[in-house]
């Protein structure tokens, strides 16, 4: 893989969470019953970020939660070898919730589509928005987000590559090209 660009930096990214941040306050009229569940794992980090940001502007603390949707993905019979299950943590009633799924690239819906039929397995909340930091085209599903850091548009031989200083030790989104 090579990089074609970068897309964002870190001042970027920051600016596009606090972005979010503000909008999600905007459309549920604060912060009352919400709560935020990241997509393991860039997601977890970027909705960890989002409350940060909510917490500045509210003043009030929303709930965060991980979700791991491997075992839900429709793919899973044609991965080659044994599946990672990573730790699903929500440790909080979902039910009656304004929930906002958080992730870190939307491209073709899928994986969307799997963690809405996971968080079902919770509770039913009152709503259940969409955050993403980049949307890259390409659905597959009818799928869109509420909430978009970026949208950047791609082609399908490229990849959206996020990486967060959590994971990456470095904050920056680049687009990627196979050889």
């Amino acid at each position: 893989m090579r990089e074609k660009a970068k897309i964002l930096d870190k001042e970027a990214i920051a600016r596009a969470i606090t972005r979010i941040a503000h909008e999600i306050i905007e459309k549920n009229s604060g912060t009352d019953e919400l709560c935020l569940v990241g997509i393991r794992n860039r997601g977890v980090y970027i909705a960890r970020r989002i409350a940060e940001c909510i917490k500045k502007i509210e003043g009030r603390d929303v709930l965060v939660g991980s979700l791991d949707i491997t075992l839900y993905r429709d793919d899973l019979a044609l991965a080659s070898g044994q599946p990672i299950v990573r730790k699903t943590e929500i440790d909080f009633d979902i039910n009656n919730k304004n929930l906002v799924l958080v992730d870190d690239v939307l491209y073709t819906g899928r994986t969307i589509r799997a963690a809405l039929d996971a968080l079902i397995d919770f509770g039913r909340p009152n709503s259940i928005q969409l955050a993403v930091l980049v949307d890259r085209g390409h659905r597959e599903l009818p799928i869109r987000a509420d909430f978009v850091g970026k949208n950047i548009p791609t082609s399908k031989k490229e990849s959206v590559e996020v990486r967060l200083q959590e994971s990456d030790n470095t904050d920056e989104v680049a687009i990627t090209e196979k050889d």
